[in-house]
């Protein structure tokens, strides 16, 4: 006769195995994603923080002291891109503001 008290846990610890990984990979890619309402917020805030950073260090020379200040603006406000995405969406800010 089949004791089915292991198999019966061993089905279960499956389960809550295959549970916890598709759970996992759904969060990371649930914090991934942003609405585009949002999007538009952080789009709204560089190109302020990058008019004020113009005004504020003027000057040749002077690109590291803006984007720092940028970044630090942006990041004050809860956004938790890396420095490399929001590197380009400056770049991207200043050449519309300018151009």
């Amino acid at each position: 006769m089949i004791e089915w008290t292991p198999v019966t846990q061993a089905f279960v610890a499956l389960i809550a195995a295959v549970i916890t990984v598709v759970g996992t990979y759904f969060a990371k890619w649930l914090n991934t994603k942003i609405t585009d309402e949002q999007q538009s917020e952080i789009f709204e805030w560089v190109s302020i923080a990058v008019v004020a950073a113009e005004q504020m260090y003027q000057g040749n020379g002077r690109g590291k002291e803006k984007f720092e200040y940028v970044i630090k603006f942006i990041k004050d406000r809860g956004v938790k891109w890396d420095d490399s995405k929001l590197r380009a969406l400056i770049e991207a800010t200043v050449w519309e503001k300018i151009g």
